[in-house]
């Protein structure tokens, strides 16, 4: 039987932090300590995210750059 609509296009971590041009460590941080970050689906132990996930990580890793650079600009 076939669904109806388009096919979610679903990333794993990997493919994540190759999209955004991250570490996978620095992707997976934000993944495992942003409980408003939720995997889309799972497939088996296999976790798959959506746009807006990529998106919300995407987000979180700038803040932390940016709250990072504030750090060590702030005390000069």
């Amino acid at each position: 039987m076939l669904a109806n609509g388009p096919v979610p296009h679903l990333r794993t971590p990997g493919v994540m932090a190759a999209d955004l041009g991250e570490p996978l460590h620095r992707v997976l941080y934000v993944l495992h300590t942003r409980k408003h970050i939720q995997p889309a689906a799972r497939a088996g132990r296999l976790r798959l995210y959506n746009r807006k996930a990529l998106a919300a990580v995407r987000g979180e890793l700038a803040a932390i750059d940016a709250r990072r650079r504030g750090r060590e600009g702030g005390g000069r």
